[in-house]
């Protein structure tokens, strides 16, 4: 059985040809990240197995790539990428890979939260252009920090900020329970957060949640931080509040468009920090991740 790394950037490339293993499935690293989903069926060429990092896979294009029946995902968004059950009509099972880099995340979930309140990005880039900006900020210790989903990483969010001195709330769809953590209904993490931290996998049950409704619940000065899925969170709603202040900031690691476009509003509006969809990106994740995408394959190979 043949696979093939359809994106894979070097860094990936280099630690999935040191984790290989004697007896593994025969695997092809196309080491070119930025492929083309009409690319599919001349990358792969046959191949039953693809590993793909983050290049969208249209159902059209997958019906093309013949011989595939496997596809590993490089995380746990496969829905932004592709439809699942509609590939699975097609004989091709979608894997996916989780907690990989739950720490990973949640640094990176409290980083943008603390830029955010600290308002650093902005007092950069204007000290750059030659600019003085002194800005108060927000002091996090004693404040609520409001988890809208938890699993691996709202736990290790959790962590870090209780050991910070703030509050931390949470919601979760099934029952949960956590040492320090008050877990509550959906309204109240809104309504009593000054910071708010979606950590939710994109269903069709979250996607669009987080409505201009529900925005309005949250705290006038509320902090948002996204780390999860851009398309939770109603994006016009989001800058409108931005806009109005009702939001005093937002750190953003994910969007409906990635990359994110220069003209795009998000860019032009100063009390946003933008990261490029790296929150995940460490060497100690991408070693977890390729780990488990050669476990995958091997149990493939074993049926």
């Amino acid at each position: 059985m043949r696979a093939v790394f359809v994106d894979a950037n070097e860094s990936l490339a280099v630690i999935t040809e040191r984790l290989e293993k004697s007896g593994d499935p025969r695997m092809r690293i196309n080491r070119n990240p930025d492929i083309k989903p009409e690319d599919y069926p001349a990358v792969l060429d046959g191949a039953e197995i693809a590993v793909v990092d983050h290049t969208a896979l249209p159902t059209d294009i997958a019906k093309k790539c013949t011989g595939l029946k496997h596809v590993v995902f490089l995380g746990t968004g496969a829905r932004s990428y592709m439809n699942p059950e509609e590939l699975a009509d097609l004989g091709i099972s979608v894997h996916l890979i989780k907690g990989y880099g739950d720490t990973a995340v949640a640094e990176s979930a409290i980083a943008l939260m603390w830029s955010s309140a600290r308002v650093i990005a902005q007092m950069d880039r204007e000290m750059r252009a030659g600019n003085w900006l002194r800005e108060d900020g927000m002091q996090l210790t004693g404040k609520t920090l409001g988890l809208v989903g938890f699993g691996g990483i709202a736990a290790e969010v959790a962590r870090i900020a209780l050991g910070s001195g703030m509050k931390v709330i949470a919601w979760n769809r099934s029952a949960k329970s956590h040492p320090g953590v008050d877990f509550v209904d959906l309204d109240t993490v809104l309504g009593k957060s000054d910071v708010v931290s979606i950590h939710l996998l994109l269903n069709d049950e979250t996607r669009g949640m987080i409505t201009r409704e529900k925005i309005a619940q949250m705290k006038n000065g509320v902090i948002l931080v996204n780390t999860a899925r851009a398309a939770i969170v109603d994006e016009q709603a989001m800058i409108d509040a931005l806009k109005s202040g009702q939001i005093r900031h937002a750190g953003l690691d994910v969007f409906n468009i990635e990359p994110l476009p220069k003209d795009h509003p998000l860019t032009k509006i100063p009390n946003v920090t933008l990261s490029a969809h790296s929150a995940f990106r460490t060497p100690e994740a991408s070693e977890n991740l390729i780990y488990a995408a050669w476990e995958h394959c091997r149990r493939i190979v074993k049926g």
